[in-house]
């Protein structure tokens, strides 16, 4: 186990070293000059916190930037300034909404966000609270889409499986997705 002064010394060569790669990398996720300078301040404490638990398998580089990427991760769960509630009664009540009283599907614009669906799939952010939001979800809703988005089951074979009505089925699978996009548009502030 080094000594202080050997920890110190590491990390003020890669202050130097990489301080300003973790500004333009923070800058590029928050485009907040102040919040990215407090991010990567709070990398390089974190990094002396934890300097026993650096192994050399990765370059420094490496490590400071998966710690920087859980501090931007932690900064926007705490930002967060509206919540959603995901719940089966929630997602019913999303579904009933979207259709008229003569049970026409009501044609909604479709928020610009959900355009950038490319850009999106490769943001870990957006990624997490996706996650966060689909296991939110009803243990049988989060079920009945896991059986069928991530795994070979046919629709007959998950409504035997979740002891569920094709038509109940159908219903859950529908009401989740609503649920995920309501629950994630909460968390993105859309």
């Amino acid at each position: 186990m080094p000594d202080n002064s050997v920890k110190i010394n590491t990390i003020e060569n890669w202050v130097y070293q990489y301080g300003d790669a973790l500004f333009s990398w923070a800058i590029s996720k928050t485009k907040n000059k102040e919040l990215s300078e407090d991010l990567v301040q709070d990398t390089f404490i974190a990094a002396l916190k934890s300097f026993e638990t650096f192994e050399n398998r990765s370059q420094p580089k490496t490590w400071l930037i998966s710690i920087l990427n859980n501090k931007i991760i932690d900064h926007y769960r705490k930002e967060k300034t509206r919540s959603f509630l995901v719940s089966e009664k929630n997602g019913i009540a999303i579904s009933e909404l979207m259709y008229n009283e003569n049970n026409f599907w009501i044609d909604n614009d479709i928020i610009p966000f959900w355009e950038q669906e490319k850009e999106l799939l490769k943001n870990e952010l957006f990624e997490a609270d996706v996650m966060n939001c689909f296991n939110e979800l009803p243990e049988k809703w989060n079920l009945a889409l896991t059986y069928k988005y991530f795994t070979n089951k046919k629709a007959d074979e998950i409504c035997k499986e979740l002891n569920i009505s094709t038509t109940n089925y159908w219903q859950i699978v529908h009401r989740s997705k609503l649920l995920l996009k309501k629950c994630v548009e909460a968390k993105w502030n859309l």
